[in-house]
C-alpha cells in the first residue's frame, strides 16, 4: 500500500529507510533519537552522525542504518514550537519534503516516519499530522513508494477535535437508530406473530365448537405473484455491468485517467492494472470504497458500485459507518479519511 498508519516501535519496522528526528548537533537526543541509536548500534552510528556535522532544521542528511531493519536512516531535524509565527509549520513541511526526496534519491522502495516534532520540540499534534498528510500526498501524487507514518502510542497521534467529536456522534447516533429500529421491527413482527396465533385459535374453537370443517372442494387461497417484467432468460443473457465494467464507466464519465485514480484511492499501480485487465476481478471491500473515494461518489452511487462486487455498507461495523460520514460530508481525501479510521483502530482504505 502506498500509504499506511501504523503503532509501533519505529526501531522494529521494516523499510528501506528510517527517518529519525534528530537533534541539530551531532550528539543524541531523547525520544525517538535515542530509541534509534540504541537499536542500530549506539557507538557506531554516533560516529557516521559526527562526520555529518550541524544539520539545519527543515533539513535532511543520510547515514546507514546499523542494525535497523532498513537499509538507511534519514536524520532531519524539526522545528521547535514557539507559537506558530516563526514559520514553524514551513520547516516541518521540508522536513517530509526533503526526507523523501532523499529516499527517492537512494532508490528506496519504502520509508518509515515518525510524527516529527511532536514530543519535546512540542509541536501540536493535530498541526503536525496535517503538515506530515499533505506533504506524503503531494509526494505520493507524482512518485511511486510505499510510505508509513509510524507512531508509538494513541497519545503521539490526535486527529482534529471537533472531527472526532462529529465522527463520533455519526458512528453512535447511527449504531443507536440501527438498534432501535430492530427493536421496534422485532416487537412490531412479534405482535403480528402473537395475534395471528390468536385469531387463529379462536377460529379453531369456534368451529369445533359448530362442528363445522373446511369443505373438501374448497380450493385453498394460493397468493397470486406479480408477473415478473421480464422473463428469467431475458434477464440472464442481458446482466448488468460487473464491478470492473461500472469502475471503468465511471472513470470515463468523470475524465478522468488511471493514475489519477489509482493514486488518490490509495492503490498500488500493479493492482489496478490487475484490475482494468481482469473482468471478473472481485476487490475487497476496502479497494472498493477507496475507489469510490478517488470517483468522489454519493452514498447512493458507493453502493451501488459495491453491490456489483456483491459488497455491502453494514449499519453495525465503525469501518463502514466512517467512510459514509466522510462520503455524506463530501471528505474525498483518502490520507485524511485514514487519519481517522486510524484515529478508531480500523484499517486503512486501499490495497494490502
Amino acid at each position: 500500500m502506498p500509504f499506511r498508519i501504523i503503532r509501533n516501535d519505529i526501531t522494529k519496522v521494516k523499510a528501506d529507510a528510517i527517518v529519525n528526528s534528530a537533534n541539530p548537533n551531532p550528539i543524541v537526543g531523547s525520544g525517538t533519537d535515542y530509541a534509534i541509536y540504541q537499536a542500530a548500534g549506539y557507538d557506531k552510528l554516533l560516529k557516521e552522525r559526527q562526520k555529518i556535522g550541524q544539520i539545519s532544521p527543515g533539513e535532511a542528511q543520510v547515514t546507514k542504518a546499523g542494525r535497523l531493519k532498513a537499509k538507511y536512516i534519514i536524520h532531519t531535524v524539526g522545528p521547535l514550537w514557539i507559537d506558530g509565527q516563526h514559520e514553524e509549520a514551513e520547516t516541518l513541511a521540508s522536513c517530509y519534503r526533503k526526507s523523501l526526496q532523499l529516499a527517492k534519491y537512494l532508490n528506496c522502495s519504502s520509508i518509515v516516519f515518525p510524527l516529527i516534532s511532536t514530543g519535546v520540540y512540542g509541536f501540536p499534534k493535530e498541526l503536525a499530522l496535517k503538515a506530515a498528510l499533505k506533504e506524503i500526498e503531494s509526494f505520493l501524487y507524482e512518485e511511486e513508494m510505499d510510505v508509513i507514518l509510524c507512531v508509538f502510542d494513541r497519545e503521539s497521534f490526535r486527529i482534529s477535535s471537533s472531527l472526532n467529536s462529529s465522527v463520533r456522534e455519526f458512528i453512535n447516533d447511527s449504531i443507536a437508530e440501527t438498534s432501535a429500529r430492530y427493536e421496534y421491527d422485532y416487537a412490531e413482527s412479534s405482535s403480528i406473530i402473537l395475534n395471528e396465533v390468536a385469531e387463529r385459535r379462536e377460529r379453531r374453537e369456534r368451529r369445533d365448537r359448530k362442528n363445522l370443517r373446511p369443505a373438501a372442494s374448497q380450493t385453498p387461497f394460493m397468493p397470486v405473484s406479480a408477473p415478473s417484467e421480464k422473463p428469467i432468460e431475458e434477464i440472464l443473457r442481458t446482466p448488468a455491468k460487473t464491478f470492473q465494467e461500472q469502475l471503468l464507466s465511471l472513470i470515463d464519465e468523470k475524465g478522468l485517467t488511471d493514475v489519477q485514480v489509482y493514486k488518490k484511492a490509495n492503490l498500488d499501480r500493479k493492482l489496478f492494472s490487475k484490475i482494468r485487465s481482469n473482468a471478473d476481478y472481485v476487490p475487497k471491500k476496502r479497494t472498493a470504497l477507496a475507489l469510490a473515494i478517488a470517483l468522489e461518489l454519493d452514498i447512493d452511487e458507493t453502493k451501488d458500485l459495491l453491490a456489483r462486487a456483491s459488497l455491502a455498507l453494514s449499519p453495525s461495523s465503525p469501518f463502514d459507518l466512517i467512510i459514509e460520514y466522510c462520503i455524506r460530508h463530501q471528505k474525498y481525501n483518502v490520507f485524511e479519511i485514514n487519519a481517522i479510521l486510524f484515529e478508531y483502530d480500523q484499517q486503512s482504505l486501499g490495497s494490502n
